[in-house]
């Protein structure tokens, strides 16, 4: 079965990209600035309103999973995840996070409150590495290796204290759970009754390092891939291999930024109209060495999405695409798309029952 999924903004929405003020969100440059189609004068318009209304379309249109991303310099994901666990009846919610945020069992408790409340529909996405500036911010000092290690631990702890499972040292006794590891030592652990009849959180993570294939295979259920710099879908071989090695399956998706249009020259139309967006009038040509291949682009990070490499096509042909990279062991596809509503519906009723082929004889 394939599963789509939409990553919510973290810094307002717009219909342009580059240095455009983002109103929707509250990300306008002047304060007090509102969505510009918002009449509204009399106070009633709160910023988190547009976040809500991607947040519900996203349930509505029958997408997957709503992903709340990691964005130091962004909304908190963590609100965000609560926010759409509130506003949406079906959805799972993947709450993105770096495991420095605070120490597994708090994690775990956190989580534990979502659950419970929301029909056990929260996941935990692992942001285990991330930049220099944002390490360096967090006072985070740790090498990449250590991070992974660390990434282990963190799971490995918050597990123990939501399922009473063993530890390093003393094991489950009497509904407490104890561990004394590299970074984290806890004595007398345990949720118990809070998480009575709840299952612990879906884990995701993301990276193509033998690290991070590494961690996925011991405590990911799902792994995240982005495609490659030629335009191929990363080999998930290895990530079966050592998952099977455990006794484990590991679901494989791909990150999947999308300009999908009637026809391939519409598409290609409306990334030009970005590109000029964030890059001026006479910037067109400034895209030629981006593509990869015919439906390919490599400069979607630098028209405002998180992931750098994505498709741009007809919906044909994007959909086509799409369902190859199923038949190479693709379960689900993280789809982005600005302004979010408008291509989030556009995809819903354009694209999405083309891609999945149980669907298409209703096209």
């Amino acid at each position: 079965m394939v599963a789509f999924e939409w990553e919510v903004p973290t810094r307002g929405d717009s219909r342009h990209v580059g240095s455009a003020p983002r109103h929707r969100g509250g990300w306008a440059r002047s304060p007090g600035s509102a969505v510009a189609t918002d009449l509204r004068t009399d106070g009633r318009w709160d910023p988190f309103d547009p976040t809500e209304q991607v947040i519900t379309a996203i349930d509505t249109a029958g997408y997957d999973t709503v992903i709340a991303p990691y964005d130091p310099a962004g909304e908190e994901s963590w609100i965000l995840a609560g926010i759409a666990l509130r506003r949406t009846r079906y959805a799972r919610v993947a709450v993105e996070f770096h495991p420095g945020f605070g120490t597994p069992v708090y994690a775990a408790k956190v989580s534990a409150t979502l659950q419970r409340n929301s029909a056990d529909r929260l996941q935990w996405q692992l942001r285990v590495v991330t930049d220099a500036a944002d390490n360096r911010a967090r006072g985070d000092r740790l090498t990449d290796a250590e991070r992974y290690r660390r990434a282990d631990e963190f799971l490995t702890v918050a597990k123990g204290v939501w399922d009473g499972a063993g530890s390093r040292q003393g094991g489950f006794d009497g509904g407490e759970f104890n561990h004394v590891g590299e970074f984290y030592e806890v004595t007398d652990g345990g949720l118990d009754r809070s998480v009575d009849g709840h299952r612990f959180p879906t884990v995701r993570l993301a990276g193509e390092s033998d690290e991070a294939l590494a961690l996925s295979a011991r405590h990911g259920d799902i792994h995240l891939f982005e495609l490659s710099s030629t335009g191929a879908a990363p080999a998930i071989a290895q990530l079966v291999d050592r998952a099977s090695a455990l006794g484990r399956t590991v679901a494989a998706g791909l990150y999947l930024p999308v300009i999908a249009r009637s026809t391939k020259d519409e598409a290609v139309q409306r990334l030009r109209r970005q590109w000029r967006d964030a890059y001026g009038a006479d910037a067109d040509t400034r895209t030629d060495d981006l593509w990869v291949d015919d439906l390919t682009f490599a400069g979607f990070d630098r028209i405002g999405h998180r992931h750098p490499i994505g498709l741009v096509g007809s919906y044909d042909d994007v959909a086509q695409r799409i369902i190859d990279l199923t038949k190479q062991g693709f379960a689900r596809f993280v789809l982005s798309g600005i302004p979010n509503i408008e291509e989030l519906n556009r995809n819903t009723e354009h694209l999405l029952f083309r891609a999945d082929e149980r669907n298409r004889v209703l096209a």
